[in-house]
């Protein structure tokens, strides 16, 4: 059984250079590197949330460096252990065990890069209103959750076209439904790494992919997303304007929200957290 686990909803590593705060990451610049501190905040509607969410961050960090790995394209994670880590690292390994990334720096490609296997949110609101999903064309008559004949990678720019193949969506997808999951849809970032496109940010983890239960998809339907789904039901329950700030969730969606972040690591890594 797990232990107890302090929440970290900020992190303030002293002798590091902050760079950057994001809804869930901190980031410090490091020089020739940059360390990546995922914390246990969590947003919903675009709102971060008052208090956070146990083994979240170390969570999210922990599935990022398996699917880096898994993968086997050009990524910019150096490691994920702190005691591999800078000297100035290493010195705050208790706060930073398990939610800690080094990685290179890169130059970001400013736009979001989406792998669709399924017809859900925006792209069935697109599908809806035009027949098509980011202006390509669908077959008529498709249902919400549909899943699509071949996926189709979305990407805002040119820069990163035909990189779908390299990510491997059809394997990636495949592997998850092995293990009980469908993954409907996913996010990825790039850069530009010595002059190499290459895979950055956090990659398939519960928070830039829907996931759902294999069990309980059903076509016609808005299946129930594999992560924050208690989070948002509460705050449709309480009528949240969806304005900062965030409300402090009750402990019952607390842990409720924990254990299926637990469950997702679970189910893709087939180990419990922590073993």
């Amino acid at each position: 059984m797990l232990k107890t686990e302090p929440v970290l909803v900020r992190s303030d590593i002293s002798g590091l250079k902050l760079a950057s705060r994001g809804k869930v990451r901190d980031m410090y610049d490091l020089g020739e590197s940059l360390l990546i501190v995922t914390t246990d905040r969590l947003s919903a509607f675009d709102v971060v949330m008052a208090n956070g969410i146990p083994f979240k961050g170390k969570v999210l960090n922990r599935l990022s460096e398996f699917w880096f790995k898994y993968l086997g394209v050009p990524h910019h994670m150096i490691t994920c252990d702190v005691d591999q880590m800078p000297a100035e690292v290493r010195k705050h390994r208790d706060v930073l065990r398990d939610r800690a990334m080094l990685v290179k720096k890169a130059r970001t490609f400013p736009v979001e890069c989406v792998a669709r296997g399924y017809l859900i949110g925006s792209g069935w609101k697109d599908y809806q209103s035009t027949g098509a999903v980011c202006g390509i064309a669908l077959p008529t008559g498709l249902r919400q959750a549909a899943k699509l004949e071949r996926p189709i990678f979305t990407p805002a720019t040119k820069a990163v076209t035909g990189h779908d193949e390299n990510i491997g969506f059809d394997q990636v997808a495949d592997y998850a439904e092995a293990r009980g999951l469908i993954l409907a849809d996913t996010k990825f970032e790039f850069g530009l790494v010595e002059g190499e496109i290459t895979l950055i940010d956090e990659v398939l983890t519960p928070d830039s992919s829907r996931y759902w239960p294999r069990a309980e998809y059903r076509i016609g339907i808005s299946p129930p997303s594999f992560d924050k789904q208690f989070v948002r039901d509460y705050l449709e329950s309480i009528r949240f304007n969806k304005e900062p700030p965030g409300p402090a969730l009750p402990d019952e969606i607390v842990r409720k929200t924990s254990d299926k972040y637990l469950e997702a690591y679970r189910a893709l890594t087939g180990k419990e957290f922590g073993t």
